[in-house]
């Protein structure tokens, strides 16, 4: 099974940029998008069924133009489960669940900490995501969370971690939830391989960041411990350019 997740900073506009042109290089089975910025019925649905992709859904958030999420199947799931039952979660359109024979595939895309207030939301969503995913794995051991999460775990994955040290997204109590997700019971499948240096998924469009590799590493495919034997690879697949993110793509033994 081959994953993709990618925070496409507007689906519509990834698409005026070969987005799909570059899916069918890649052909993964399922793709778990993020901060899709569109209505379901603001797309053309037929050209992602055209690309083999003809089980597509779409959790939009109430504001229009605004975060989102999806997931795009070659396979038929055995359920889709739109958001969390969280309200506020849920306003925004930042979680959606895909199941297919005792494994769960879930595309989340974690507020970020612009400002205090959206700060304190984002702790608040991190504190109840916790305990929402500690209640799903009881009955969905087997559980991927792909996504953009807004958090760099360690200084390896950021360009600059002592200028960053006060800014949203490596906060140290960022850095210590998404240290303790992971000790939860989920492998950070990217580091469970690569332990380097300078690997990231998202660059500010401002300086030429990302010509000169200055960036954070925001996205992750959590794996949760039961599926760790079944790990294939786990790689960053920077060369996509649809985005101010690249895709990153988890692989599984069937």
């Amino acid at each position: 099974m081959k994953i993709v997740s990618y925070n496409v900073n507007g689906i519509r506009a990834a698409l005026n940029k070969g987005f799909l042109e570059w899916l069918n290089t890649v052909d993964p089975d399922v793709v778990c998008l993020q901060e899709i910025k569109a209505q379901e019925d603001q797309l053309d649905l037929e050209l992602f069924e055209k690309a083999g992709y003809s089980h597509n859904y779409w959790f939009s958030a109430q504001k229009k133009g605004y975060s989102g999420v999806a997931i795009l199947s070659k396979q038929k799931p055995d359920h889709v489960e739109f958001g969390t039952g969280i309200d506020y979660m849920d306003f925004e359109g930042r979680n959606l669940r895909a199941d297919y024979n005792g494994t769960s595939i879930m595309s989340l895309y974690l507020p970020s900490g612009t400002n205090l207030a959206r700060l304190e939301h984002k702790l608040q969503y991190m504190a109840d995501f916790q305990d929402y995913i500690n209640g799903l794995k009881k009955e969905y051991p087997n559980l991927i969370i792909l996504g953009d999460y807004n958090i760099c775990h360690q200084a390896i994955d950021i360009h600059d971690p002592v200028r960053n040290k006060n800014v949203s997204g490596f906060l140290p109590v960022e850095r210590e939830w998404i240290g303790n997700f992971m000790d939860s019971g989920f492998i950070d499948s990217f580091r469970h391989f690569n332990k380097e240096p300078h690997n990231y998924t998202w660059w500010s469009y401002r300086a030429n960041a990302r010509n000169n590799n200055k960036g954070w590493r925001l996205d992750y495919g959590m794996v949760s411990e039961p599926l760790g034997n079944r790990l294939k690879r786990s790689v960053i697949l920077s060369e996509a350019k649809h985005s101010d993110h690249c895709p990153i793509l988890v692989e599984l033994e069937n």
